[in-house]
């Protein structure tokens, strides 16, 4: 009974965000703001997962790929295809989902206990439009840039990793990045993308608008966001997989 109770609050809450803007230039600034924060904030550590997470599918690809009659070409088609389709949509955005939704999370719940939103309220101003929206359309933007980002950089790492141990030359490498490749993979996971980006931004924007208490339960909401967060990524990524590929 309670998951119905959540939901129809969380279907309630995205209702909320859609009515005229006040201040146009207040709701664009906000905008620009959250993805300067999602975007920038969490390039570091989506480049340096993407090289490593690279590097390490090309070793333990060359690992199991141990029969002569395979061509060492091969390597890179497995890798830069399990980096598209797998790597850079999911894992990334399992990542994002605890660095980017714990931070909204916990900005919104400081904001709901401190009655910073209380009194944005008592001036007329939609909160929900105005505190939430603009966190999901920039994650929306941002995180499949990310993800984009991620891809390239895995396939960099991969073919450095290659190169440095002396499991395939970088002309190998290239060869086998051309062979069979299928635009429709990057449509795939772009799709699984801006799905991802929407889980992040939203269910933690919920459970931190909604929290009820002290500093404890920001932190107890915080928490339930990127677990909730983390499920349904994993969930619907499963489903696109089933309907899309």
């Amino acid at each position: 009974m309670k998951f119905f109770t959540e939901f129809g609050s969380y279907l309630l809450t995205l209702k909320g965000m859609f009515s005229k803007p006040e201040n146009g230039k207040m709701y664009w600034k906000e905008f620009m703001h959250q993805c300067s924060e999602i975007g920038i904030g969490a390039l570091g550590i989506v480049a340096i997962i993407s090289m490593f997470m690279g590097a390490v599918s090309t070793l333990q690809t060359a690992y199991q790929l141990v029969s002569p009659l395979i061509p060492l070409s091969t390597i890179a088609q497995i890798v830069r295809d399990t980096v598209i389709l797998e790597f850079s949509p999911t894992l990334v955005c399992i990542v994002l989902a605890g660095v980017v939704g714990s931070k909204i999370a916990s900005e919104l719940g400081n904001m709901r206990v401190s009655e910073q939103i209380d009194a944005l309220e008592i001036m007329g101003i939609n909160t929900k439009s105005y505190l939430i929206m603009p966190k999901i359309l920039a994650a929306i933007v941002v995180i499949p840039m990310l993800v984009v980002i991620s891809a390239v950089l895995g396939i960099i790492g991969g073919r450095i990793a290659g190169t440095l141990t002396g499991i395939l030359s970088p002309q190998a490498f290239d060869k086998g990045l051309h062979q069979y490749f299928k635009p429709y993979n990057v449509f795939f996971a772009l799709a699984k993308a801006y799905t991802f980006a929407f889980i992040i931004a939203s269910i933690p924007a919920f459970y931190g608008y909604n929290v009820q208490g002290g500093a404890l339960e920001i932190g107890r909401a915080s928490t339930r966001s990127v677990v909730v967060s983390c499920i349904l990524v994993l969930f619907a990524d499963y489903l696109l997989s089933a309907l899309l590929l």
